[in-house]
C-alpha cells in the first residue's frame, strides 16, 4: 500500500514556543523548519510513501519543503491543526479518492524511513489507526485506509481521543523515531540521542539542551 502523508505546519514564527528553555525566539523558527525538513526528507525516502502534502501558509517553509519534493497545500481553513489536516486530506482525495492517507507530525527530526514503513504496514491492517507519541499522551501518526474516514483528533491528550474515536492504537516496538516528536528541550535531547537528520543537526549545534 502506498500512502499519501499529510503534514501540518503552522507559521514558523509561532512554532515551538515550548522550546523557549532551549532556543531563543530568533532560533525557534529555524529549528521548527529544520524539524520539518528532516521529517519530509525521511518520509519521502520511505518505500511505503507515494507522496507528501504539507499544509502550511508559511512562505519560507512552503518554498523549502517544496524544494525537497513535498506538495504544498495552503491552509485555507486557517482554523487550527485538525481543520488543516482534514483540508489536506480532502485536497488529496479530490484527485485520488481511494488514496490511503496518513497524518504525520512535522516535528520528527529523528524519523527513519524503515521505521515509518513498519508503522504504516501495521496500520494498513485497519480502517483507521494511530501511533502514540513517546510520552504516551499524544499522537504522531494517524491513518485512514483507502476511502476510509480520516477524523483527526490531534491536540491535548489526542491518544485518548483517537482511541475513543474508534481508531486502532498501534502498539509497536522498534519505531522510536516515529514516536519521538519534539515539543520541549528534553524531547529534543531524546531526538538527538536517537540521531537527527542533517537539518536539525546543523541548527541545534551549540544549543544548551536540558539534561545534556
Amino acid at each position: 500500500m502506498q500512502w499519501t502523508l499529510v503534514i501540518p505546519l503552522k507559521p514558523l514564527s509561532r512554532a515551538k514556543s515550548r522550546l523557549s528553555d532551549t532556543a531563543a525566539d530568533g532560533v525557534r523558527p529555524g529549528l521548527a523548519l529544520a524539524f520539518a525538513q528532516d521529517t519530509v526528507t525521511a518520509a519521502l525516502a520511505c518505500p511505503a510513501v507515494a507522496d507528501v502534502a504539507v499544509v502550511t501558509d508559511d512562505e519560507l517553509a512552503a518554498r523549502e519543503l517544496a524544494a525537497l519534493g513535498a506538495r504544498i497545500v495552503p491552509d485555507t481553513p486557517a482554523s487550527g491543526l485538525n481543520a488543516a489536516l482534514a483540508h489536506g486530506a480532502a485536497v488529496v482525495r479530490d484527485m485520488r479518492p481511494r488514496t490511503p492517507v496518513a497524518a504525520l507530525n512535522a516535528d520528527l527530526p529523528a524519523l527513519r524511513p524503515a521505521e515509518l514503513a513498519v508503522a504504516l504496514g501495521a496500520a494498513a491492517e485497519f480502517p483507521r489507526a494511530f501511533l502514540p507519541d513517546a510520552a504516551e499522551l499524544g499522537t504522531t501518526l494517524l491513518t485512514a485506509g483507502p476511502g476510509g474516514e480520516f477524523r483527526p483528533e490531534f491536540g491535548v491528550d489526542s491518544r485518548s481521543r483517537h482511541r475513543a474515536s474508534g481508531a486502532q492504537e498501534l502498539r509497536l516496538t522498534g519505531v522510536d523515531s516515529v514516536r519521538q516528536d519534539v515539543d520541549t528541550g528534553n524531547d529534543l535531547r531524546a531526538a538527538l540521542a536517537l540521531g537527527v537528520g542533517p537539518y536539525t543537526a546543523a541548527v541545534s549545534a551549540g544549543l544548551l539542551i536540558p539534561g545534556s
